[in-house]
């Protein structure tokens, strides 16, 4: 998973729009992103942690609001319950991370433990859950389901929010709500 190329290789074999592939191109931006937080410092560093923030949250959101409810007839109940309970997990984290000063010790600490969750995590989607999806959606199915993430990402919220992590039902009562105050919130810290 640590290879950004490996999964925009994979992307590329997949139809524009496919659902797969817009997990696989944002999986293939979070690896990036995660190098940007590890190799910059200070002001550099909180805008590429802001950026890979706002990336986990959508990519997050959108997968448990579309993909899931597919993935759970077609991958199974066990699958789909361990990739919530990483991301309750991750959603617990990240909410840590914005807490600490980014050129801190213990922020240096927990995003490299955070970085391996978050890898291990999408390796897990993407030999347990996307072949699953590939073998039984078709093409046209995929294209709507892809159509479907790129809209649920539109209303999702930039912020980690633990409590509707792992959940669709929260996502599709609390997201669009949390949405607004996120993009608010980040529309406040730009200005200051």
């Amino acid at each position: 998973m640590a290879d950004a190329a490996k999964h925009r290789a994979k992307a590329h074999d997949l139809p524009e729009g496919d659902a797969v592939r817009v997990l696989l191109e944002q999986h293939a931006r979070i690896v990036d992103l995660f190098g940007e937080v590890r190799t910059t410092s200070g002001e550099e560093r909180q805008a590429a942690f802001d950026r890979l923030r706002a990336l986990l949250a959508v990519h997050e959101t959108a997968e448990e609001m579309v993909l899931r409810p597919v993935s759970q007839a077609v991958a199974g109940h066990d699958v789909i319950e361990a990739r919530n309970e990483e991301e309750r997990q991750a959603n617990a984290a990240l909410q840590r991370l914005e807490k600490l000063d980014v050129d801190s010790a213990e922020f240096t600490r927990e995003i490299a433990a955070f970085e391996k969750s978050v890898l291990a995590h999408a390796e897990a989607e993407e030999s347990e859950e996307f072949p699953a999806v590939l073998a039984e959606c078709d093409a046209d199915e995929r294209q709507a389901l892809g159509r479907n993430l790129e809209l649920a990402e539109k209303i999702a919220p930039t912020h980690a929010h633990p409590s509707t992590a792992g959940s669709t039902a929260a996502q599709y009562m609390a997201g669009p709500f949390a949405s607004i105050v996120d993009r608010a919130r980040d529309a406040f810290s730009k200005l200051r």
